[in-house]
């Protein structure tokens, strides 16, 4: 008897599809050049204008783990802020652009590779700082992920994890309909409403998404010191206005789709 494919599988093959690819493909980046990776990089940090903030601007000899590396652009700008830096994905074409990310910045004393989450190839406190951006709520088992980025971080190491929020205006705005379109045409609302927020260029959503409350955020980070969590991000998709970062500061801190744990070990 064959065991079916593992969470871990279905999103090594989802996500070999760079996350960022639409975005890519709206700003016109079809190449991996550095002008090409460069012009990904400012529509991105223009899109989460707060992103690169949450790190120091100068993690010099820091051992860093990024977890989920998509497109690449968090972890070229840990690279380039001085970190040893070390990235790891599920999937084999996030692993390939961080890799070449890093030749292009001459950074190939860094490390890049293929692992998961749920069972890192580290030793324990082998890292001062992990971060985690948009991925371990796809792991299928959130709880394992974060033992896995304590395991591997040393006692007063500082973690960032984002995780998608269970109470955004997004996921309240969307429930009725999708809870219709169920009724309607029969078709999966758990689904659905991961396709709201990530899909490939078929259309599939991902296979897995757990929506998270700031409440059992916090419980995943009992022991940890000083926890901060911030709401932030009130993107609604297609609605190009709430799109525009300077017209939702504020908002999303209210009802923003993403969450934002910074702690210390």
């Amino acid at each position: 008897m064959t065991s079916g494919p593992t969470v871990d599988d279905e999103n090594a093959a989802f996500w070999n599809e760079l996350c960022g690819t639409s975005l890519a493909r709206q700003v016109g980046v079809t190449g991996r050049t550095a002008d090409d990776l460069r012009r990904f990089d400012d529509a991105y940090l223009h899109f989460y204008p707060y992103l690169d903030r949450y790190l120091p601007e100068d993690l010099t000899g820091e051992r860093v783990l990024e977890v989920g590396l998509g497109y690449g652009t968090l972890g070229q700008v840990i690279a380039e802020r001085g970190a040893q830096y070390t990235g790891v994905d599920v999937a084999a074409g996030p692993v390939a652009m961080m890799r070449h990310r890093m030749v292009l910045i001459g950074r190939s004393d860094c490390e890049a590779r293929q692992a998961s989450v749920l069972e890192l190839p580290f030793d324990d406190a082998m890292f001062d700082r992990v971060v985690t951006v948009g991925c371990l709520h796809h792991t299928g088992d959130l709880r394992r992920a974060m033992t896995e980025v304590s395991r591997v971080l040393r006692p007063g190491g500082h973690a960032l994890v984002m995780v998608y929020n269970k109470w955004s205006a997004r996921r309240l705005l969307a429930g009725p309909a999708l809870l219709l379109r169920r009724v309607i045409h029969r078709s999966g609302r758990a689904e659905a409403m991961r396709g709201l927020y990530d899909k490939d260029q078929s259309g599939a959503a991902a296979p897995h998404t757990e929506f998270v409350s700031r409440r059992a955020l916090r419980a995943l980070f009992d022991g940890w010191r000083d926890v901060r969590i911030d709401r932030r991000n009130l993107s609604f998709g297609r609605i190009a206005f709430l799109r525009r970062p300077a017209l939702t500061v504020g908002l999303d801190r209210i009802a923003g789709l993403d969450l934002y744990a910074q702690a210390a070990r």
